[in-house]
């Protein structure tokens, strides 16, 4: 795929407290002609990343003072709708499982293979790359969400504000079947792959 002059070259950007992992894998992502960036903390790489940035993040599930869990949560609440990769260990997979449910794109289980890893990351960019060049559509945009019902637009405003469906559903005075209907719906209609994403639709709307 050949990339615009005007569009900054993918990033792969790697979140780890150990510098050892974070070295290993900017070697391994180099050896095959792939950019990353290194932070050693979640409130680093938030300090230093730019949403306007393509790429994906590799993120350590288990890290002092900011876990990875949370940072993915930090970049929903911003809208930050750069695709996750999470590094886990054996007993982090349920952990990942309900990272995935919230937006993240993928997990490896802790050893990972190193074409396994290089895979994944390109599978992450792409990724990227069609969310990125679908969120520069803002009329298409509008339009699927000018096709939701008043009920589905309330629900799509409450997920994005970070919501959970049990919430949503106590306060509207719903199952929590009927929100989960929902909120399938809304992510069916806006053509949003997870949570991250409709959010950033969602701010782009209110943006322009």
């Amino acid at each position: 795929m050949t990339i615009p002059a005007s569009v900054p070259a993918p990033m792969v950007f790697i979140v780890d407290d150990e510098e050892a992992v974070r070295d290993s894998i900017g070697l391994l992502l180099r050896s095959v002609g792939i950019r990353s960036r290194a932070f050693p903390d979640a409130r680093a790489f938030l300090d230093g990343y730019k949403s306007e940035e393509p790429g994906c993040l590799v993120l350590d599930i288990r890290m002092p003072r900011l876990s990875g869990m949370e940072l993915q949560q930090e970049l929903n609440r911003r809208g930050w709708a750069l695709p996750v990769i999470f590094i886990t260990g054996h007993g982090d997979v349920p952990m990942a499982v309900e990272a995935m449910r919230a937006g993240a794109v993928d997990f490896l289980q802790k050893p990972f293979k190193d074409d396994e890893l290089i895979r994944r990351v390109q599978k992450a960019l792409e990724h990227d790359a069609k969310l990125r060049e679908q969120l520069g559509s803002l009329g298409l945009v509008k339009e699927r969400f000018d096709s939701l019902t008043p009920r589905e637009k309330e629900i799509a405003e409450r997920l994005a504000g970070g919501d959970a469906n049990k919430a949503i559903a106590i306060d509207l005075g719903l199952s929590e079947r009927t929100v989960e209907l929902h909120r399938a719906h809304v992510m069916q209609k806006m053509g949003a792959r997870g949570l991250a994403q409709l959010v950033q639709m969602l701010i782009q709307l209110k943006r322009s």
